[in-house]
């Protein structure tokens, strides 16, 4: 029989998984927690079982799943947290208000651009992709902060970082799209 306690679909992925509200997540225990709740419920287990006890497992299946890629998304998790405490996670159509960041991001925008034609296409993606993931890193550290004390004004705060990140992760996305080309993947 699958474990009652998994199949709580009123705990929130945090609970689901025993780890600490927050942005700041043990990868390790998140990966190690993984494994040990899709031992006890993996479909696979329940092969031979009751149709309802299959049902069972294949719906814990699916909420493990779900949770662990929410969770271990830091932009999903951020936008996961922010539903927790304020019932709306927000929309990826949503647009940051910060006007430098949003000229930042068109320069990145011309820059990827520009690679396609430039002697080496490669390096100018490299560049790009870098800078990114550095920006990632320091809002993440913002979001771990304004998470560790959710306040209305820190939530606001969390919600624009989280609007920043959507641009970061769009433009992250395309980079890679450019790489893919550069080297012939696509």
């Amino acid at each position: 029989m699958v474990n009652p306690a998994v199949l709580d679909f009123s705990k929130n992925y945090f609970e689901l998984f025993d780890l600490p509200l927050g942005f700041t997540v043990d990868a390790k225990r998140l990966a190690e927690r993984y494994r040990a709740l899709q031992a006890v419920i993996h479909p696979d287990r329940f092969a031979v079982a009751a149709d309802d006890e299959k049902r069972l497992s294949l719906a814990a299946s699916t909420q493990v799943n779900e949770a662990y890629r929410t969770l271990k998304d830091p932009l999903a998790r951020a936008k996961y947290l922010l539903d927790l405490h304020t019932g709306d996670p927000g929309t990826d159509s949503e647009t940051s208000k910060d006007g430098a960041f949003l000229m930042e991001q068109m320069e990145l925008r011309e820059t990827l651009a520009e690679a396609q034609s430039s002697p080496n296409p490669r390096a100018a993606v490299a560049t790009v992709l870098t800078h990114l993931v550095e920006q990632s890193v320091a809002l993440d550290k913002e979001l771990a902060g304004l998470f560790a004390l959710p306040s209305p004004a820190s939530l606001q705060a969390a919600r624009e970082i989280v609007r920043k990140l959507q641009f970061l992760d769009k433009c992250r996305r395309d980079a890679e799209e450019l790489e893919a080309m550069c080297d012939g993947r696509y």
